[in-house]
């Protein structure tokens, strides 16, 4: 079983500046590395099977990660191995394809988890259904910029 989740910043958060100040702008004047690396910090938590992969204790940006999730998911899908990172740390996760299976390790971590192809695609999915959700409900103009798009709707 895999868990795929985004938690926004506590009210007395910095991170949840990122938030607040998101709404405030004008979206359609906002370009794609601001909305990837400077807005919308979140909580990430990536568990398979009880085994952490990426802790909810650190902080990345939602839209970036929602981007990079869906290219991954994309390569998953069609049988390639994909990766990807966080802007705010080092860390990549790596994922293998192995047969049905897809093998998760972090790059940082001495972790390391499979789950089923058809599972792992299906919940990244699911995930940014989500994000994308959550995104528009925050900031309703979000929803005619073209980045945001490209994060499939719930």
């Amino acid at each position: 079983m895999i868990n795929l989740s985004f938690y926004l910043p506590d009210p007395d958060s910095a991170w949840r500046k990122t938030w607040d100040t998101a709404r405030q702008i004008d979206p359609a004047a906002v370009t794609e590395m601001d909305l990837r690396y400077k807005y919308f910090g979140v909580n990430f938590e990536l568990t398979v099977d009880g085994i952490e992969i990426v802790s909810r204790k650190g902080f990345v940006t939602l839209i970036d990660l929602a981007l990079s999730l869906s290219h991954a998911a994309q390569r998953i899908a069609s049988g390639e191995d994909a990766a990807f990172g966080f802007t705010e740390n080092e860390e990549v996760i790596h994922l293998r394809q192995n047969g049905d299976l897809v093998a998760m390790r972090s790059s940082k971590r001495p972790v390391q988890a499979s789950i089923g192809r058809e599972e792992l695609v299906r919940e990244i999915l699911n995930f940014l259904r989500s994000a994308h959700s959550k995104l528009i409900a925050e900031v309703p103009a979000l929803s005619t910029h073209a980045v945001i798009g490209r994060i499939p709707p719930g």
